[in-house]
């Protein structure tokens, strides 16, 4: 071992160089180790390494033979390569040189070719310029036949095809083309429009159309002529051949646009027979609410909205049964009587922006004429079916001064509105006091009046175009919950003083109220829409955390929150306000309860009837007369949580300020528990089935003193045994079991033991 260590010293690997003896060392290492008797193996391992040095140099031989083949073969392919090359290279230099010497020849014939090629080219220009025209003049032509055989339609057709050729020209920069093309159809279109007019409106005329009465009253209603038929039929002919003329009838009408800041969405051009049928009335809307007509009067907006509203409904069944099988006959998508309606409503948005400028800053006036839209709005998408796709009244007091203005004005009326709820009289009453079944909440007069000026509010401005819009009318919404909280927080602290008294406890009921309807509001679709176009506001702005990001996105949290949490903190704050001033009084009646000679009173057995203690009469007196105050004055809910922080604070009371505080005899212990299980208990029993469960220190302590003596004893030991054995814990198990068993819960041990040492009679064991 030793020579073999110092071997390994003396034979040290040369880095730099191919070291034979340190491998050999390394290999006599690893085949032989130190075992001297394995040096028997020397012989097959010398034999198998010579064979192997065979086999090597066998490998070496043949490799030796066979690379220079190779070697020799791929010197003769790159040789081969490399001429192979040289020939390539010669080639491209001569076809290169043939190649320029050709394109220098070929260069003037490239140049006359050119101007050739630009000559055909305008050429083609010229003469595809030129089959336009005689197109449009065929066209044209034909329709000039048409008209002198009296082919109306086959016209009108013939005019759609070239207003057709007008539109794919629409991207051509020939000029003149494009005015020619323009001006034939202008002229044909005016000739056929004006005839097909002619004897559209004779028709009508034969219907006794437009129908300004009722409906019952209409010529074709009850009673139809004997031509009836005919004059169907005619209305139906002329009606297509006036559809025809729609595509040429927008290229050359311009529909009346109003102003830029009015946010209307796109609309096509109402079809051109509607547009006919829509004349008259639209110049008795124009005769009667323009100018200096007495029907124009700025303070009776509901004269042309609801004139708008009985023409709407006096056509709608000649629309729908006369009109609308032509339509869909024709192939057309458009709703005869939503089409009629649009057109009408565009009357009344241009009279609106005529005329809101002019009442913008009259309170009075503006606020008649959004409450008087706001309605027309409502019957014309409840009755009428009216599409919320389609301009409407909202766009117009959307306009950003218009809206600000309405903004203000609503905020000024609501503000007014809660001054008048709170002052009035009647302002903490609830209207439905005496009926159980509806006041459960106990609602306040004032309450209920401010969350339905809330509700009014959001019908008012739930059908706004826009989101944003909707989001500035939550915000005031959020500043109005805001302002009634606080001026229920400054009535609250008049009414401090009197923390039970009725005023007080309908505040509360108040707050519990509007924070309760907040909730149900945050878990409707609508508002849950704006919750969402708010969480893209914010996330646009970064005006939030990524946390309240999330919990926007995720529903946890509502638009509603903010005002939420703060209700319900002044809810809290009032009703710990109550429970504690309560708990005084009960304190104040529990004086003489403490001073119970808990130690000497009798036993159970030396009475013939356990009765109550007539120290504990004031405290609960004082607190069934509480809990019945508070119980008609507060709402169901608010109570449950009232009487449950009070029993929490008496069960705290009793327990550390009596219990804890004295020592017990047998009677004392018994007197105790007839007190509390008999008395105390039952007085929560009207509003839990266990009421016990609520006073579990007291529950717990009346167990306790009030065992048995051989069962104290026992626990005693076992606590005993637990906490001298607590560095290790091995009966630790045992003792919280014990506890159980005697239906100890909510006691620490360490409290068992302390009431446990409260128990004045115990047996004299000679310990």
């Amino acid at each position: 071992m030793a020579s073999i260590a110092v071997r390994e010293k003396e034979v040290t690997r040369d880095l730099d160089h191919c070291d034979i003896p340190y491998y050999v060392s390394e290999f006599l290492e690893r085949e032989l180790g130190n075992d001297y008797d394995s040096l028997g193996k020397l012989d097959s391992l010398i034999e198998k390494l010579s064979e192997n040095k065979k086999q090597l140099e066998e490998q070496v031989l043949t490799v030796s033979s066979e690379v220079p083949k190779r070697i020799q073969n791929a010197l003769k392919k790159a040789e081969d390569s490399k001429k192979s090359l040289s020939q390539l290279l010669e080639e491209e230099t001569v076809l290169s040189e043939s190649i320029n010497s050709h394109l220098l020849k070929a260069q003037p014939w490239m140049e006359d070719l050119d101007v050739v090629i630009g000559q055909v080219e305008e050429l083609e220009r010229h003469l595809a310029y030129l089959k336009w025209i005689c197109r449009i003049e065929e066209l044209s032509d034909s329709i000039q036949q048409y008209l002198m055989t009296n082919n109306v339609p086959e016209a009108a057709s013939t005019l759609a095809c070239m207003a057709e050729l007008d539109i794919k020209l629409q991207e051509s920069s020939c000029s003149h083309l494009l005015a020619f093309v323009r001006s034939t159809v202008k002229f044909w279109h005016k000739i056929l429009k004006d005839k097909l007019t002619s004897d559209f409106e004779e028709v009508l005329v034969q219907l006794r159309w437009p129908f300004v009465g009722p409906p019952q009253s209409q010529a074709f209603g009850l009673a139809a002529p004997a031509n009836a038929p005919d004059v169907y039929n005619n209305l139906e002919m002329l009606f297509f051949q006036l559809l025809k003329l729609q595509t040429s009838d927008e290229l050359l009408t311009k529909p009346k646009q109003l102003p830029e800041k009015y946010p209307l969405p796109p609309s096509p051009p109402v079809v051109l027979p509607i547009q006919i049928m829509l004349n008259p009335l639209q110049k008795r809307f124009k005769y009667h609410f323009t100018g200096n007509k007495q029907t124009n009067v700025l303070n009776k907006p509901e004269w042309y909205l609801t004139q708008v509203l009985m023409w709407i409904g006096n056509h709608s069944k000649f629309l729908d049964d006369k009109i609308q099988p032509i339509l869909e006959k024709a192939g057309s998508s458009v709703n005869a009587g939503l089409e009629f309606s649009r057109a009408l409503v565009m009357l009344i948005l241009e009279k609106l922006a005529a005329d809101i400028p002019c009442l913008l800053y009259d309170d009075t006036l503006f606020c008649h004429l959004v409450d008087e839209v706001l309605l027309f709005e409502r019957e014309l998408y409840s009755i009428h079916g009216y599409l919320s796709s389609f301009p409407s009244c909202m766009h117009i007091l959307s306009e950003e001064s218009c809206f600000q203005r309405w903004l203000t004005v609503e905020k000024k009326f609501a503000l007014q509105k809660m001054d008048s709820m709170l002052s009035s009289e009647a302002a903490w009453i609830s209207q439905y006091e005496d009926i159980t079944d509806v006041d459960e909440m106990k609602v306040p007069d004032c309450a209920e009046t401010f969350m339905t000026l809330l509700l009014v509010i959001t019908d008012r401005y739930k059908n706004l175009p826009t989101a944003s819009r909707k989001l500035q009318f939550l915000g005031l919404q959020k500043e109005l919950v805001d302002d009634f909280r606080i001026r229920l927080t400054q009535v609250m602290k008049e009414e401090t003083r009197a923390s039970l008294g009725f005023r007080y406890c309908a505040i509360l009921n108040a707050v519990n109220y509007i924070a309760t309807v907040l909730a149900d509001w945050a878990d409707n679709v609508f508002f849950l829409q704006l919750q969402q176009a708010e969480l893209e506001v914010r996330a646009e702005s970064d005006t939030v955390s990524q946390l309240q990001l999330g919990q926007l996105a995720s529903m946890e949290s509502s638009v509603f929150d903010d005002m939420i949490n703060l209700l319900e903190r002044l809810k809290h704050d009032m009703l710990t306000r109550q429970v504690d001033h309560v708990f005084r009084e009960v304190k104040d009646a529990a004086k003489l309860y403490k001073k119970e000679r808990w130690l000497s009173l009798p036993s159970q057995a030396e009475q013939a009837v356990m009765s109550l203690s007539s120290t504990a009469c004031p405290m609960l007196q004082t607190l069934r007369d509480r809990l019945l105050q508070l119980e008609q004055q507060l709402c169901h809910s608010l109570f449950k949580t009232f009487w449950q922080m009070l029993a929490e604070k008496v069960d705290l009371y009793i327990y550390q300020e009596i219990i804890m505080a004295n020592h017990f005899n047998e009677g004392g212990a018994a007197q105790l528990q007839f007190d509390m299980s008999r008395n105390l208990f039952p007085l929560f029993s009207h509003y839990c089935k266990r009421p016990e469960n609520y006073f579990k220190h007291i529950k717990e302590a009346c167990i306790i003193l009030n065992l048995n003596i051989g069962s104290a004893l026992l626990l005693k030991d076992v606590l005993q045994s637990a906490s001298e054995n607590e560095p290790s814990k091995p009966s630790q198990p045992s003792a919280t079991a014990a506890l159980n068993e005697l239906g100890l819960y909510k006691l620490a041990q360490r409290d068992v033991e302390i009431l446990l040492n409260l128990r004045a009679s115990w047996p004299n064991t000679g310990k």
